[in-house]
C-alpha cells in the first residue's frame, strides 16, 4: 500500500475554521482509507493479507456497508472468515481453549482501517508541532480554530513536550487551552438555552439563537464524532 494514502497536507486542514481539525484530518484519512479497502486494495495481496488476519471494527464494518461495492467487501469477508476458520476453529494439535479464545479476542479487538488512520494520524500530528515551531502563518491558522474536540485537545496537550516544541511549546499550550475553554463554555451556554427552550415558563421560546444543534454540537466535543441533527 502506498504511504501517501494516509497523509494529506496540514496547512490545507487548517486552513478552514468550522469543527475540530484534527477531526476533519482523521476524516479525511478515514475517507481514503474506505475507498482504497473497496478499490484498489483487492489487487493488493500484502494488504489482502493484513486484512484477512485482524479484518474491521464494527464501525468501520458499518461505513464499508453503507457504500457501494459489496462484492469487494464479500470478497475481504470470504478471506477472511476462512482464516478465522483455520486460526480458531480448526482442529489441530496444540489448538487448545485458551489459545483459541487469544486468537479471537485478538480477530475482536483489531481493526486495519483504524490502524492506518492511527498511523497517518500520528505523524500528521508531529507536522502540526513542526509547523507551529517553525512557520508564523500556521501558528495563526492554528490560533483562529474554531475548537478542538476533547479526545484531539488532550492528545494535542499531551504531546506539546520540549522533545517536540523547544521555542513555541507554551504558546501552543496556551492557545490550544483558550480555544477549547472558551468552546466549551460558549457550549454550556447553548445547552442551557437550549434545555431552557423546553421549560413552559420561559418567555424566549420563539429564539433558539445557538443552541437548536446543541446537543448534537456538545457530542461531537466529546468524543470527536459528528452525528447528524434529526
Amino acid at each position: 500500500m502506498r504511504d501517501d494514502i494516509c497523509t494529506i497536507p496540514v496547512s490545507e486542514v487548517f486552513e478552514k475554521t468550522d469543527g475540530c481539525p484534527i477531526c476533519r484530518m482523521r476524516d479525511t484519512i478515514e475517507e481514503r482509507m474506505i475507498d482504497y479497502i473497496l478499490g484498489d486494495a483487492m489487487m493488493e495481496p500484502d494488504v489482502r493479507i493484513e486484512t484477512n488476519k485482524v479484518g474491521f471494527c464494527e464501525y468501520h464494518y458499518g461505513k464499508m456497508m453503507s457504500r457501494r461495492g459489496r462484492l469487494q467487501l464479500a470478497l475481504m469477508l470470504q478471506t477472511h472468515i476462512n482464516e478465522i476458520n483455520d486460526s480458531i476453529f480448526k482442529k489441530k494439535l496444540f489448538n487448545s481453549a485458551s489459545k483459541k479464545e487469544a486468537n479471537a479476542k485478538k480477530v475482536s479487538e483489531s481493526c486495519f482501517i483504524c490502524s492506518k488512520i492511527e498511523w497517518g494520524l500520528s505523524r500528521m500530528i508531529d507536522t502540526v508541532y513542526r509547523c507551529y515551531e517553525n512557520e508564523r502563518d500556521f501558528r495563526d491558522m492554528f490560533n483562529n480554530q474554531e475548537m478542538f474536540c476533547l479526545p484531539h485537545y488532550e492528545r494535542l496537550l499531551g504531546g506539546a513536550s520540549k522533545k517536540n516544541m523547544h521555542s513555541h511549546g507554551s504558546e501552543f499550550a496556551e492557545n490550544l487551552n483558550r480555544i477549547t475553554a472558551d468552546y466549551s463554555k460558549n457550549l454550556y451556554a447553548d445547552l442551557s438555552k437550549y434545555c431552557t427552550m423546553y421549560d413552559y415558563r420561559s418567555k424566549e421560546n420563539s429564539d433558539w439563537g445557538n443552541s437548536r444543534n446543541a446537543v448534537e454540537r456538545a457530542v461531537a466535543f466529546l468524543n470527536g464524532r459528528t452525528y447528524d441533527e434529526e
